[in-house]
């Protein structure tokens, strides 16, 4: 990768993924047979990757232990290009149990370890990438406090502040919420949300299926200064933006479909999403906000194809083969 001036900074987690693979999820008491596999995680790590790959130069803060998963961190890193700036932490490295079915489907559990002791201070003590960057990326594996230190950072030195308030069940307040500049949510995520912070109830597979002005409408109560981007993974995304601030688009509202790919694992897929969006901001300061939604769509497409989650990251010279005109 070029050297130069970091592009993009991602604040947030890694995890060492311990992956089975079985024709269903399983249910409670049961034992299934399955596949299994190990490979590099944790949304913080995944989406730098996804940058990296998408031609940013990106750093990746975090906090690793002094054990293999913190050397394979390390490593991997070095292998892309990233900038790491991991805080030593007393802990072992952070792990996740996942599963993924016959469908491409999954589910996961986290065991934070080392992720749950970065701190506002080491994110402070980065500042110096963070006010040098276009953007700033973060998702919700982290310490609250630290997420909201980078924030923070990031909206002081005129950086876009991108927050993925991911997972679900993580804590929000609507003082972080105010931080983000874009603010990227699935629909579960979308519904958690809203649920907390405005009062109302969604079926979080009814989402896709709101009307246009509704849905900009619970956005814009949600984030009235952000703008909003709900992924609604196979069938596309919904865009809502402040009446004051489209960010080059036509509309202050809008859905933008799915590519159709032949889809094998989407663990990472929304990690995809937001690494390539982070890339595609930091390098296109002039193109409309849809151009940039419809790279990170297709970039999250094509991660779909492969299995894993960090692993499965492709490079823009990927996307551009994929899904050439």
């Amino acid at each position: 990768m070029e050297t130069g001036r970091i592009e993009v900074v991602v604040v947030g987690s890694f995890n060492v993924d311990h992956v089975w693979r079985c024709e269903a999820l399983p249910a409670p008491g049961a034992t299934l047979a399955g596949t299994y596999a190990s490979g590099p995680g944790g949304k913080g790590f995944n989406q730098a990757i996804a940058a990296a790959r998408a031609g940013a130069r990106t750093a990746f803060v975090c906090a690793l232990g002094d054990d293999a998963g913190g050397r394979l961190a390390r490593e991997l890193a070095a292998r892309d290009g990233l900038e790491l700036r991991a805080l030593a932490a007393d802990a072992p490295t952070g792990t996740a149990g996942i599963y993924v079915d016959a469908a491409g489907r999954n589910s996961i559990v986290i065991g934070a370890g080392a992720n749950a002791a970065l701190s506002p201070a080491h994110v402070a003590a980065q500042a110096d990438a963070m006010r040098g960057a276009r953007v700033v990326l973060v998702q919700l594996e982290s310490p609250v406090d630290a997420v909201s230190a980078a924030l923070a950072v990031a909206r002081g030195a005129g950086a876009v502040a991108l927050l993925n308030p991911a997972p679900a069940n993580a804590a929000t307040s609507c003082e972080l919420l105010g931080l983000a500049d874009v603010l990227t949510p699935n629909e579960t995520e979308f519904a958690a949300l809203l649920a907390r912070h405005v009062g109302e109830h969604v079926d979080p597979a009814a989402v896709a299926t709101l009307g246009q002005a509704q849905l900009h409408a619970l956005c814009r109560e949600l984030a009235p200064a952000a703008s909003v981007v709900v992924t609604l993974g196979a069938i596309g995304c919904f865009v809502s933006h402040p009446a004051d601030a489209l960010r080059g688009d036509a509309a202050a509202c809008y859905r933008a479909g799915a590519e159709p790919v032949r889809a094998i694992d989407t663990t990472g897929a929304g990690d995809a999403f937001n690494g390539a969006l982070a890339a595609s901001l930091a390098a296109g300061a002039g193109l409309p906000f849809a151009a940039h939604i419809a790279f990170a769509s297709r970039y999250a497409a094509l991660s779909t194809e492969r299995e894993g989650a960090a692993a499965a990251m492709p490079t823009r010279a990927d996307v551009e083969a994929r899904f050439a005109a």
